[in-house]
């Protein structure tokens, strides 16, 4: 029987020697495993503050670079431009929705707008020292936006004439009031203040309330609105690019010669496109409509200028950002809206209408 080596004395050692030198090891391999983690975890922790830093430089020069051109573009037009556009899509598309998915429901829209834009013009003229009762005046043109819609221009004709006589008698009782008692002349004026609410905020805009009322007609007061719209636009990158020449400084510095060029311009292609595809008319009667909305979109402007300059201020409010206020915005649109029912009319006397 072989011998075994268990019991010889000279290779006992032997184990617990390599034993001793792994246990050695051991720790030496670990503190060098959490050296090399922490230098790998310090080298991306360095990696990913230089790459926050280097992300944090560009954001802030892009941002100043934004600025920078938004304040260019604001020092050239008056107003921001950023802001401007997201109420304009806003406002679009509400719009939009209103007046193509169900027609009544533009009777909210519109009816809205009007009640926004007859109390922000009271209240500048309040401002400016005329006693308008601004609820009333609210009141009754979201009344005649109703009439209009249900009645037609017949209703709209007699709602708009009480309007008037309403606010007009409102303004005469508050004379009951010590506070509101003025002069024969700020009376008069008092009330000339109301009449122009009703007539000029109301009236016009309920035009478009009448068309909409009739079987069809929304495609009209869209068409008109996009023409307005797209004549402002051609006016506005005309002026900008190429304006050199003032139409009225006095009045309003910002618009030019060569905007209300490229407005006609514009507002014929415009109308040429939308009497064809939209309204199913022939294509020539898209030239004197685009003519004659860019007429009456310049005059609706000029208009509201001059109202502005008589009470003294840059905006009517500051409702909407980058635009202004409502009126702001309406200026060109509100006279279009008698202009469109009256081309209605035309089409359907020369018998184009499809």
């Amino acid at each position: 029987m072989a011998p075994t080596t268990d019991g010889d004395p000279a290779e006992r050692p032997a184990r617990p020697s390599r034993r001793r030198n792994e246990e050695g090891r051991g720790p030496s391999m670990l503190a060098d495993f959490e050296a090399r983690a922490q230098a790998t975890r310090s080298d991306f922790e360095h990696r990913a503050a230089e790459a926050r830093q280097e992300f944090e430089d560009r954001a802030r020069a892009t941002k100043r670079q934004f600025d920078e051109t938004q304040e260019k573009i604001r020092a050239r037009t008056g107003r921001n431009l950023l802001a401007a556009v997201g109420i304009g899509v806003l406002l679009g598309g509400t719009f939009l929705v209103s007046l193509i998915i169900w027609p009544p429901l533009f009777i909210v829209f519109g009816g809205a707008l009007i009640g926004f834009t007859s109390f922000e013009l009271a209240t500048a003229l309040r401002h400016a020292g005329r006693l308008v009762p601004r609820v009333v005046s609210t009141v009754l043109g979201l009344a005649v936006a109703v009439v209009a819609f249900f009645f037609h221009v017949e209703g709209l004709w007699l709602a708009t004439i009480a309007a008037v006589l309403l606010v007009s008698l409102w303004r005469l009782g508050e004379l009951l009031l010590p506070s509101h008692r003025v002069s024969g002349r700020d009376l008069a004026l008092d009330l000339g203040a109301g009449v122009l609410i009703q007539l000029y905020v109301t009236f016009l805009a309920g035009f478009y309330l009448v068309l909409t009322g009739i079987e069809g007609g929304q495609w009209w007061t869209l068409a008109s609105i996009l023409i307005v719209v797209v004549t402002d636009i051609g006016a506005y990158a005309a002026g900008l690019s190429f304006g050199r020449h003032k139409m009225a400084p006095t009045i309003s510095p910002g618009k030019t010669w060569e905007g209300f060029a490229g407005s006609v311009l514009v507002a014929i292609i415009a109308g040429v496109l939308v009497a064809w595809l939209m309204l199913g008319l022939p294509w020539w009667f898209g030239v004197p409509m685009g003519i004659v909305f860019a007429l009456v979109g310049t005059v609706g402007d000029l208009t509201e200028s001059l109202i502005k300059r008589d009470l003294g201020v840059k905006d009517i409010s500051s409702w909407l950002p980058g635009h202004g206020g409502f009126l702001d915005r309406l200026d060109s649109i509100l006279p279009a809206g008698a202009v469109a029912y009256a081309m209605f009319l035309i089409a359907q006397t020369l018998q184009l209408t499809p």
